[in-house]
């Protein structure tokens, strides 16, 4: 099992979560700030006479967990889901998982998915 984490331009959540519909069982959504790659936005300050870079960008990271072989399939389409062609896309993170419980159902493993 794999723990696939991406984040992705706030604007884009709706298209990943979108493309992912029917690739996984379930994920966790959150917004966040980040600074990477991108441009941060130039935000009007004081009385709107002044503008200043943003110290980040708002960001929206998606958590789910996969059976290794649903990896390429899942990373494949948030990928073409949060692609704009410029800098600051995203990131997307694979790590093992050891082992999944489902607290309500009791099933362990894959099953727990």
């Amino acid at each position: 099992m794999k723990r696939i984490e991406a984040i992705v331009q706030a604007d884009k959540l709706k298209s990943v979560v979108d493309a992912l519909e029917g690739k996984v069982g379930g994920f966790i959504a959150f917004d966040g700030k980040g600074r990477g790659s991108g441009a941060r936005p130039t935000v009007r300050m004081g009385r709107g006479t002044g503008t200043m870079k943003a110290d980040f960008n708002t960001v929206a990271s998606i958590v789910s967990i996969v059976d290794d072989s649903d990896v390429k399939a899942v990373t494949d389409a948030i990928t073409e889901a949060a692609y704009t062609g410029t800098a600051g896309d995203g990131i997307i993170v694979t790590s093992t998982i050891d082992d999944v419980a489902n607290i309500t159902t009791k099933k362990k493993g894959s099953e727990a998915l």
